[in-house]
């Protein structure tokens, strides 16, 4: 079937930028064009009118109060670490459906997260790397509340990527109502999306069922995305032209993102290469620079665990993109428990530290020699990170030869279709992601 991403360059939409895209109905393809700033999208001819004007929901005019810190004794900190762009974001909500027919969805999200991440872990904007933050919600399972249209959070934007993938790996299916709308309108209205033209916001929607169901129309949330400056994309999980009879390409049209279609019950390609065992040893490797403090040091290190074994358990190249990620500091961070992360966020960070937080073998040293400490597992992980990453493009070298060499298009799946979508989107905001 032909494929919306492989005619020229789709996408997702990411800057401020001039790139547009404009969907053929009659060729069912997106076409790029360059062009000023986006005015109103109207209905276009071919289509059915829209579901009769609402009112649209303006911006809260007081931003929520900040959540309170989780170590009463350690103010938060407002540094951010040199590698990492002070004012621009890539905000991403993943909507998922999760009814009876979306096991495969479920396993392909799993497995995505993590070459989501690292792709993002490229993009660069002023030659730095913009924050990813990463929100998830399940829509379909007739267990949640019918009051709002059986939606649930599963995690808020949040940079703990160990706390999203160990959210996707505890997500089951269920029968249910599948309200695109409806979960489109809380996203939009629940997630602090960041204001400015600088962050490349976007939601990426994917299930099956007809898009128009529920009772709140996906006009609305259009209204609220646009007021947002937050993109819209479609995925929809079987045959390309039954999801246009389904209208998940108005939804990606409103949204001014991109429609595509997948196989969710794609299997992931299992490819053995030489690095993958060489990088599970440097893996273990680099656990052991974790060192917790507070509170949630237990819980962190636990989580950071119970997520490499899900990963690993789900695939080996699983298992081996979550490493690649781990080797990227800019994206994956854990100051919330781990002294080295939380001193390179913050150079005052010891000085607002209580002993009482340290680990055991830590405490009654002086700052100066913690200080020492800190400095050499540091330089110790970011020797561990480098090799890191030059096994890891060797491995991807390794693979871009192996498909070079096999014939065949290759199957869409949520990894495709989202990696595709984000590199072009990108280049709305100044941002390039390298390969």
């Amino acid at each position: 079937m032909p494929s919306l991403l492989s005619h020229a360059t789709t996408a997702i939409l990411i800057v401020a930028a001039t790139t547009t895209f404009v969907y053929n109905r009659l060729t069912q393809e997106t076409i790029i064009a360059e062009c000023p700033p986006l005015p109103p999208v109207s209905p276009s001819p071919q289509t059915k009118e829209p579901p009769p004007a609402i009112p649209v929901l303006q911006e809260h005019s007081t931003p929520p109060a900040p959540l309170p810190s989780l170590h009463p004794s350690i103010s938060p900190s407002p540094s951010i670490p040199p590698s990492l762009h002070p004012s621009t974001k890539i905000q991403v909500a993943i909507l998922l459906d999760v009814s009876n027919s979306m096991d495969g969805l479920i396993d392909q999200a799993k497995a995505q997260l993590w070459n989501m991440v690292s792709v993002l872990g490229k993009a660069r904007c002023d030659g730095k790397t913009p924050q990813v933050e990463l929100a998830l919600y399940e829509y379909g399972r007739s267990s949640n509340s019918a009051q709002v249209g059986y939606v649930k959070q599963i995690s808020p934007f949040t940079s703990d990527l160990d706390e999203v993938s160990r959210n996707l790996f505890r997500l089951t299916t269920n029968g249910g109502d599948e309200y695109c709308g409806q979960v489109m309108h809380t996203s939009l209205t629940d997630l602090p999306w960041d204001n400015g033209d600088a962050h490349y916001k976007v939601i990426f929607i994917a299930g099956n069922e007809d898009f128009l169901q529920g009772t709140t129309p996906f006009t609305k949330a259009c209204t609220i995305a646009k007021q947002k400056g937050v993109i819209v994309n479609t995925i929809y999980c079987g045959d390309r032209q039954q999801g246009i009879r389904e209208h998940w390409n108005l939804g990606a049209e409103c949204g001014r993102g991109s429609f595509t279609n997948i196989n969710s019950n794609a299997r992931i390609q299992d490819i053995p290469t030489p690095y993958d065992q060489e990088l599970i040893v440097l893996n273990d490797k680099l656990n052991a620079t974790y060192i917790g403090y507070g509170t949630l040091a237990a819980e962190g290190k636990s989580k950071q665990e119970e997520v490499d074994r899900a990963n690993y358990e789900a695939h080996p190249s699983v298992a081996a993109k979550r490493i690649s990620v781990k080797g990227k500091s800019e994206v994956y961070r854990n100051d919330s428990w781990d002294l080295v992360d939380a001193h390179a966020a913050d150079t005052a960070f010891l000085t607002k530290l209580p002993q009482s937080s340290l680990p055991e073998n830590l405490k009654g040293k002086s700052k100066a020699e913690l200080k020492k400490y800190i400095s050499d597992l540091s330089a110790k992980r970011n020797n561990i990170q480098k090799q890191i990453s030059e096994v890891t493009a060797k491995r991807e070298n390794f693979l871009a030869a192996d498909r070079a060499n096999k014939a065949g298009n290759k199957e869409q799946t949520l990894e495709t279709e989202i990696e595709k979508i984000l590199r072009e989107q990108a280049k709305r905001y100044r941002m390039e992601i390298h390969q």
